[in-house]
This record gives C-alpha cells, structure tokens and sequence, in this order.
C-alpha cells in the first residue's frame, strides 16, 4: 500500500472510530475463482455499520445488528458481470462460516472478527436467470436473491445531462419522442439500478437502491442517455446488460472524486478555495430565500442550490464508493459544463478529469476499465468557457482505453439540456464497441492531429477521417487564427483531402489556430460517417 493510501486510510480509521467502525485493510491477491482470506477485506468494505444520508449531510453512523446481509447492490435483478471473477461480499456475526450457492458453484468463507466477510466466485458466461443463495452457521434463514442475470455492467454517471429521465425534468426539459420511447421499454434482459442523490462526509459502505427490471414502470424516472446506451449495447450484443445510475444536476467534477486524490496533489487545492468562497456566500443566500426574494437569492447563488451537491468528494462518498466492490464493465460519463463558470477553474478540468478517471479505475481493481464520456455540447452560455472544457476532454483521450462521443451538433442555443439523447447514446454504444468490446470500426469524428504552416496558410492534419472530410450544411465554420495581442479572429477554411487548409492572409504570423470553440458554436466539419469534429486548440510551430 503506498504512502498516501495509507494516510488516507489512517483519517479514515480516526473517524471510523468515532462512530465504532473500522475501516478494512486493503484485499490481498486471491486465487481464480476462490475464496478471499476474511482478514483481508476488499479496500472499500467496511465493519458491519450503515450510513446512508440522502440529499443531507451525513451527521452519525447507525449500528446495525449482527445478522447476516448482502450490499443492496446485490439484490432481486441484478446483472452480475460476465467473464470475470464475481465478487460476493457481505455482513454477519464475527467469525461466522458462510456458505455461498449460485449455478452449480459452492463457496464458503469465514467472517473475520469485524463480521466483514466475502468470497470470489468463478466467471460466468452470459445468461440466467440464476438464483444466488447465501448461508451463515448461525441458524438465520438463508439469504436468496432471485432473477439474476449474467451479462455486462456499466456505470454511469454525471451531471443533469446523464441524469435527465426519459420522462424529462418537468417543466424545464424533454426527452425527443419521449411517451413513444417509454411505452417501448419493455426489455427483459435490462436492468436497472437507480441511486438516490446522497451527500456524505465520509465514503459510505451501501446505498438505499436495488436493482429493478427495465420496462415502462421503471424507465421513465431513469437516465435517458443510460437507458438508451443500454439499449444499444443489448440488441448488438445480444446479452444482459446491467446498468447503474449515479448521477446529480448541477454538480461539478471534484464532488465526484475522493478525498485521498483531491488532497493529494497540491495543484487542486483551487478545489477547496472555491469552495470556502461558496460555502461563505450561503448564509446571505439562505437570508434572501427568507425574505422571499428568490430571484435575487439565485443570482447571488452562482453555483447550485444544494451547497452539498458541490461539497468536494461527497458524491463519491456517497454514490461512488459504496459500488467500488462490485465487478463492472466500464463507465459512461457526461459532465462538465459547471466546471465551464468563472466561478470554478476551467482551466484545471484538464487535470481534474484524467485524475479523476484514474482514480476510479484504481478504486475498482480491475485494471484499465473502459472510461467512455460525452464531450459536452453546444449552448449560449455568457462568459462561460465550455471551449476550455470540450478541449480538455480532448487532450484527456490521451488515457489508454477512453472513448469520447462528440455532441456539439446536438447542442440547442437556449436549451443546456438538449433533447436528443438518443444520438448521444448511439455515439456513446460507438465507442464501447470499438474501446471495450474490440469492433474494428470508426467511432469518433475528426480529432486535431497537428497543424503545419504553410506560407500564408495553416494545414491542418485529422485522425479519424473514415470516408474523407466533409462540411454539413453549406461552406466550412468554426475556424479561427489569433493575433499577437491575443485576440481571435474567425477566418476562411476549405476542405483538402484530409486536411483543412485555413487562410492565414489577415494575420500572417499567427500564433495559434482553434476550432469550435464558442460555447454555441456552428461548426460543421464530419468525417464520412457523420461524425462530428471534436473541439480543439493548438499552438503554430
């Protein structure tokens, strides 16, 4: 265990005690398909207590008797994920023999000292419905959970974007074709877990949801891109497919990482300045809210009103950590657009997202998880920086094993929730095809490469130019050529095999070139397979 995982365990363990729970020692190496040592719990399992604080800070931890549990994440129709070890974990009495059945397999266990115990079963294939049924030696009834599935799990998560319903946010924003795609939800072999928007201080061991089918008594409340991702993935792939929501509205990118990385780079520590300078603006919005003058309160609350939603990590506490144990497929992520304020850092996104990214693959344990996110859109946003934030999701491509799906012609000038999320979902599935699953196939739009220049001209090389470049809609947009005072100018562009040449005439030395960087911007450039262009921004040699 390195020096900084150690040291955020050694916090963790001064408050855990406080509330008398134990944090565990990081899991050893285990056999395939065997039993872990119950002295050596996975790293994110806690002592047999349970915090769950919805939408509230959490402010004590609740002692649950010694019986025998399972995570809610292991419920009535779940998906297990298939072709990899399952990891079955769980609570009882000290000391306790378990005993855990599931098609044919039969594992036991013994719980260590803190009732903390868990087993690894052998990879599945595709299929079931499978029972899974859980013993303990104590004379308490069995545990049995029923209706689950094999296949493939992801997880998604986000800002309102990913977490906007098929049924919409009523009054505000809609879903295209939404009472159709609902009434067509009937799927089988989708499931659905939906997480409550939860706060908490401290990284919690559950959560309140389990696993539902997918049909149209279940998905209007659901993520629409999720759903639709899911969608896709279950009819090419023709195998279950698992898919959990962990999303809030408004939310910013550090509420979504965990402490032990935010503190342990001094470059974020702009992380926790914003937020003393937030927090100390609430009292005088709480008195304007008093006074009855909401407009003003808002104004005043540039950020969002629920001051937990943006507290640093206390959304991965509370709807990231708990599913770190679980066995996943990858992630599907689409946020960024509070990050794109004056009252954030835009600039530190291009940090913040790779690290975040990296984390969470070291969270789960399990290697270079696919990481697949929508590059955010297009929308009149005044003197906000979402250029900065799509170009920052750019360069953060440069992980191994990232997908990015362009959604900048799907933008609305005055809607920052556009409607067509099934494009979203389509481009998203494009991605996990080629990124986790293998297809050879084109799954992004033209991405910058380098620029060269060429006397009063700039060319401009792409990857991912399947079938040529193309302008949509009329001549070639979004261009633009700074001056040596800093200032940008939008200029011609043409299209030249696979390149674009742009017409550097007016300012004949210029230092850099862009493209679709305005937060509303109509920028046209496809590759041949209707793939949008990404944003970028480069340097001239």
């Amino acid at each position: 265990m390195n020096s900084r995982l150690a040291a955020f365990h050694r916090i963790l363990l001064s408050a855990a005690l406080c509330a008398f729970a134990v944090t565990a020692a990081h899991a050893q190496a285990v056999a395939a398909a065997g039993v872990l040592s119950s002295q050596t719990p996975h790293p994110n399992i806690k002592v047999p207590f349970t915090q769950i604080t919805t939408t509230q800070t959490p402010t004590q931890t609740v002692a649950v008797p010694y019986t025998l549990r399972l995570p809610n994440i292991i419920s009535n129709n779940a998906v297990l994920q298939r072709g990899r070890p399952i990891h079955i974990w769980g609570w009882s009495s000290p000391n306790e023999n378990i005993t855990v059945q599931f098609n044919n397999q039969n594992e036991q266990t013994t719980a260590n000292s803190q009732g903390q115990w868990e087993l690894w079963l052998a990879p599945e294939p595709a299929g079931g419905p499978y029972t899974l049924t859980v013993t303990g030696s104590n004379n308490e009834p069995p545990l049995t959970v029923s209706n689950i599935l094999v296949g493939d799990v992801w997880f998604a998560s986000g800002q309102s974007n990913m977490q906007i319903p098929l049924n919409g946010f009523p009054g505000s924003a809609v879903i295209k074709n939404a009472a159709q795609e609902i009434a067509n939800s009937n799927y089988p072999d989708i499931r659905l877990l939906n997480l409550a928007d939860t706060a908490s201080s401290t990284p919690l061991d559950n959560i309140t949801a389990t696993w539902t089918t997918c049909d149209p008594t279940t998905t209007p409340n659901f993520s629409a891109v999720a759903y639709f991702f899911a969608r896709d993935l279950e009819a090419h792939l023709h195998i279950p497919i698992g898919i959990i929501d962990s999303s809030w509205g408004g939310t910013p990118i550090s509420s979504w990482m965990s402490n032990t990385l935010l503190t342990s780079h001094p470059g974020f520590q702009p992380v926790y300045d914003k937020w003393k300078a937030f927090e100390a603006k609430q009292p005088q919005v709480t008195i304007l809210g008093e006074q009855q003058q909401p407009e003003e309160a808002a104004r005043k609350h540039v950020w969002h009103p629920d001051p937990k939603s943006w507290h640093p990590s206390w959304l991965w506490n509370g709807m990231v950590a708990p599913m770190t144990p679980y066995t996943i497929r990858g992630f599907i992520w689409y946020q960024g657009e509070t990050d794109a304020t004056d009252d954030w850092n835009p600039n530190l996104y291009r940090r913040l997202f790779p690290a975040m990214i990296q984390d969470w693959r070291d969270q789960w344990h399990e290697g270079n998880l696919p990481f697949l996110y929508v590059q955010i859109s297009s929308f009149s946003a005044p003197n906000q920086h979402w250029g900065v934030i799509r170009n920052a999701q750019r360069t953060t491509l440069a992980l191994r094993d990232t997908g990015m799906a362009v959604s900048l012609d799907i933008g609305e000038k005055n809607n920052i929730h556009p409607p067509d999320k099934q494009t979203v979902a389509q481009r998203l599935a494009l991605t996990a095809y080629h990124v986790s699953y293998g297809q050879q196939i084109e799954d992004e739009g033209p991405l910058f490469q380098q620029v060269i220049r060429q006397g009063e001209q700039l060319r401009v090389y792409f990857t991912h130019t399947a079938q040529g470049l193309v302008s949509k809609g009329g001549p070639l947009k979004g261009f633009e050529i700074q001056d040596n005072d800093g200032n940008w100018h939008y200029v011609n562009a043409v299209i030249q095999g696979n390149t674009v040449v742009v017409d550097t005439t007016s300012i004949p030395n210029t230092p850099a070139v862009r493209y679709a960087w305005a937060n509303y911007s109509t920028a046209n450039l496809y590759n041949g397979v209707s793939l949008p262009a990404s944003t970028f921004e480069a340097t001239v040699p």
